[in-house]
């Protein structure tokens, strides 16, 4: 630890396995995106944006390149980070996270970020942890949230031309 009470981690050298390797290759593929409208009909058909269904698909969706948090937070006890050396950051979250420690007067801090260099936890003394979303959970967010404003677009479309024609055969004229 130098001087100002900052120690930053540096990558470990073990090798990335499993999910924290396939979480860079999510894709939005074309039954994904079909499950995105059949949601977005079903919501347009009961005029409510963004359902329950469509909330759970995209939580799950996220969840696929979201860093494994809950498993960082319970690595951390705050009096041993206190004692902490650079080395032992490091070994402490391993590859491919990076943690800062931060110590002024009687407030510290943990900084957690991932291997793109995001922060994505934060640890502070008397308030706990605070989860940020990295780039990747935000990339997925939108290309989620896109399709189906997409799709429940052309499903009310859909149904306002045909109440509109409906009301032109029942001999009224709403726009008259």
């Amino acid at each position: 630890m130098d001087i100002t009470g900052i120690a930053k981690s540096h990558q470990t050298g073990i090798q990335k396995t499993g999910k924290a390797a396939s979480k860079k290759e999510w894709k939005l593929s074309d039954s994904l995106r079909e499950q995105i409208a059949e949601c977005a009909r079903e919501d347009a058909a009961q005029n409510v944006y963004m359902g329950n269904k469509f909330l759970a698909l995209r939580k799950s969706e996220v969840a696929k390149v979201a860093p494994d948090r809950a498993a960082l937070m319970g690595k951390v006890d705050m009096k041993e980070m206190r004692e902490a050396d650079e080395r032992w950051l490091r070994l402490l979250f391993g590859e491919p996270y990076e943690a800062e420690f931060q110590s002024e007067g009687t407030s510290s801090a943990v900084h957690v970020y991932d291997g793109n260099g995001d922060e994505i936890l934060t640890y502070t003394a008397g308030v706990g942890w605070h989860e940020k979303e990295s780039k990747a959970e935000t990339q997925v967010h939108g290309a989620l949230k896109a399709a189906y404003y997409d799709a429940f677009r052309a499903a009310r479309q859909e149904i306002n031309a045909s109440v509109a024609g409906m009301e032109v055969r029942g001999g009224f004229d709403a726009r008259a």
